[in-house]
């Protein structure tokens, strides 16, 4: 029982933290993307944008650094079993991603946070694309350990531990380098269309039309040219998938038996595994998607256990099909309907058309501010998907999941604890929502009619008194 229970309150904690960590990496770069647009064309309404969004960047920074910090801790005390096994693979990337990325990323927000005053605009310029660096960097060490429990390289096995052999095997990872592209692409979309939904309630109710026009038009690009390159890394990753964790994509497939020329379930209604009540099938496109092949093999999940089973020992092999099958399908999906909405409003807002077009279309509008849950329930679904699909191993090949918590925590004490992060966790989740809402119902500060010109490049800059600081 407190093996179920050490996995639900993991999963539960990771995936809340998970929701502040695409959205930090998307803003941070849109922030950094006005800021150079305002250095540049010394052009104070990209200024006034860039703190705006700035501001809504470092709530969430703060709410993802206190969520996140419980997942160091909760590897030693409740997977001890875990961190003995995996430790002297991990201790490497973890440590390089809290002393290098996560305090370099921290030191550059303070810079950029209190120097915009004290540095020259250049230098202050800096900052902010230092803290993109830094967020994407953290993400990228993050993605290194994670990796190698999808698929362990560089290591091998004294005294049933895990003992690295090359850490540049581990830096190198084909997995890793596949789903930090994949991860980071779907970042940037995260934060676009954030800026566009936000940038939509602005307009639907008139407020700075030009500024968040000017918004809606970046973010809209961003979103539509990121949500390509993510369905392009994803694509490469299923693929990568198929020849390093075939079951996941057997099951993500619900593909019982090995098929040549393999359909593609776009949608089945009922039994997953007998005879469904009504589906909606892709001839070949299966094949195509597993090895570029019309007729390719693909592999099915009985023969996959069979495998497995004559390889690992006896048991179950197999995921929760369900789970994997609606997981990716849900991911897919909304990552299609994001690509349609962007396309759809930065054609609205593109510079060749009338540029108030998007702000006269009120049902896009009011469609754009419900999106912005889109990217996040995308991202979870894509997680949930890459980790249950995974099981029953926590290490793939090496370690089951059953095998990791630590033995000396009692149920009541892994009990009591889910409790308390679920409170905790919904307390915050409440506060965060309350600041976020109130900062994107701000104003820019500033009016539209009497926008200054801007600084020459190294010129110091002065503050507006109803500028927003923070």
């Amino acid at each position: 029982m407190d093996d179920i229970l050490s996995r639900w309150q993991f999963g539960t904690t990771i995936t809340y933290h998970f929701l502040f960590v695409p959205l930090t990496i998307g803003l941070a770069l849109l922030v950094a993307v006005m800021q150079t647009l305002a250095y540049r064309r010394r052009d104070s309404e990209w200024e006034r944008l860039s703190r705006f969004f700035g501001t809504l960047f470092l709530i969430n920074f703060a709410m993802g650094v206190v969520t996140g910090i419980v997942q160091e801790f909760q590897f030693g005390m409740n997977w001890s079993n875990y961190s003995i096994f995996v430790g002297n693979i991990f201790g490497a990337p973890l440590a390089m991603e809290g002393l290098l990325a996560f305090f370099a990323e921290s030191t550059f927000i303070g810079l950029w946070l209190f120097g915009r005053s004290r540095l020259s605009p250049r230098a202050h310029l800096a900052t902010i694309w230092m803290v993109s660096l830094g967020t994407t960097v953290s993400a990228f060490f993050i993605l290194a350990a994670n990796a190698w429990m999808q698929h362990p390289v560089g290591y091998r096995i004294v005294r049933h531990k895990a003992e690295l052999t090359s850490f540049w095997a581990v830096l190198g990872n084909s997995t890793l380098w596949f789903s930090f592209w994949h991860t980071v692409t779907a970042a940037w979309v995260t934060g676009a269309m954030f800026v566009l939904g936000v940038s939509a309630w602005q307009l639907l109710r008139g407020r700075q039309t030009g500024a968040f026009r000017r918004a809606a038009r970046l973010a809209a690009g961003f979103a539509f040219a990121g949500t390509l390159l993510v369905i392009i890394s994803g694509d490469s990753q299923a693929r990568l998938f198929e020849s390093q964790q075939p079951m996941k994509m057997a099951a993500a497939e619900a593909l019982y038996h090995t098929q040549a020329g393999a359909s593609f379930s776009l949608l089945t209604i009922g039994n997953l595994s007998g005879l469904p009540i009504f589906q909606i099938r892709v001839p070949h496109l299966l094949s195509l998607i597993a090895d570029l092949s019309w007729d390719g093999k693909v592999q099915g999940i009985a023969n996959i256990q069979h495998a497995e089973a004559l390889r690992h020992g006896p048991g179950s092999y197999v995921p929760v099909v369900w789970v994997t099958y609606w997981s990716f399908r849900i991911m897919v999906g909304l990552g299609f309907l994001i690509l349609a909405a962007s396309a759809w409003a930065w054609w609205l807002s593109r510079r060749s058309a009338r540029p108030e077009n998007l702000q006269r279309s009120r049902w896009t509008l009011r469609v754009l501010i419900g999106l912005i849950v889109f990217p996040f329930l995308a991202n979870s679904f894509g997680w949930l998907f890459t980790e249950m699909g995974r099981q029953p191993w926590i290490v793939y090949g090496l370690m089951r999941t059953g095998q990791a918590p630590s033995p000396s925590v009692s149920t009541t004490d892994v009990a009591i604890t889910l409790g308390g992060f679920t409170f905790l966790y919904t307390l915050l989740g409440i506060i965060d929502v309350v600041l976020m809402a109130r900062a994107a119902r701000g104003q820019l500060g500033g009016g539209e009619a009497d926008r200054p010109a801007g600084p020459e490049p190294g010129a110091p800059r002065e503050l507006a008194a109803d500028q927003l600081v923070y």
